[in-house]
């Protein structure tokens, strides 16, 4: 029987396309959101509702799984006050539930949908690895940050086993100049969560979500240890068009570093 595998923002774009490949790679679902899965349910799978605010719901939510696909909570830049609920406090409670399994089950595998917005204020072209120092491009980009660090925490004082991805752009086809560097391919991105789900042992991981893009920005990350080999690249698309404002065309994090930017000079 295969894992059963919690994945939350199972509604949303990269959540309807992992279910069904997930499915099909003999996977058993427990799929949640707070709005209803809006396609047929893939075999072996079953949807559960849940408020990630709710530490209660989390908690049941979690109960008995092997691992947990956190790609729940807001998707892009909001107000502060947005955030909170949703991105803060969900993935606390998912590593809460986590660290606290029940009885004769082994603390799941958290595997964290983190972003390129932890790093959104470099300037493009400069070559990164996870070891550089967090310039987050906003509240959405600093919560990402704030799940990779409490998933170093949990890993050293509790044990729980947790890989974060640092999503690129993940869609069908780069459809501008930035992409160049930060595509992640859709089957690239099914490898690496497979690789995050079977490597014998993570600890505490981070890998980028990028695909084998020849433009690449980022490397020296935690690839290796979990298995994840890309496989795409966003050069066979080249030339593609610059998008946006000067903002949005100077920093890795494009539009996200655009945002609400006030800064003078």
């Amino acid at each position: 029987m295969g894992k059963l595998l919690v994945l939350t923002g199972a509604s949303g774009t990269l959540g309807r396309f992992l279910a069904p490949a997930l499915a099909a790679q003999g996977y058993r679902l427990r799929l949640s959101d707070i709005v209803a899965f809006p396609d047929p349910l893939p075999e072996g799978a079953s949807f559960h509702p849940a408020d990630l605010a709710d530490a209660g719901a989390v908690a049941d939510l979690l109960a008995g799984c092997d691992a947990v696909l956190h790609f729940g909570g807001i998707s892009v830049e909001k107000p502060w006050a947005q955030i909170v609920g949703p991105n803060l406090l969900g993935v606390t409670h998912i590593f809460e539930a986590a660290r606290t399994p029940l009885p004769g089950h082994r603390m799941p595998r958290v595997i964290f949908a983190s972003s390129n917005h932890t790093i959104g204020f470099y300037e493009r072209g400069t070559v990164l690895s996870t070891d550089d120092p967090y310039r987050t491009d906003g509240y959405y980009g600093l919560s990402k940050a704030y799940g990779e660090l409490l998933g170093r925490m949990m890993f050293d004082k509790h044990g729980v086993e947790n890989v974060h991805l640092r999503i690129g752009s993940a869609l069908p086809a780069p459809t501008e100049a930035r992409h160049l560097a930060t595509w992640l391919s859709l089957a690239d991105l099914l490898r690496l969560v497979i690789a995050a789900l079977e490597a014998a042992q993570t600890g505490h991981a981070i890998v980028w979500g990028v695909s084998a893009n020849q433009g690449r920005w980022w490397q020296g990350d935690d690839a290796a240890r979990i298995g994840y080999v890309p496989q795409d690249d966003a050069a066979r698309f080249a030339p593609l068009p610059e998008r946006g404002d000067a903002l949005t065309r100077q920093y890795q994090g494009g539009s996200f570093a655009a945002q609400d930017n006030s800064r003078a000079g």
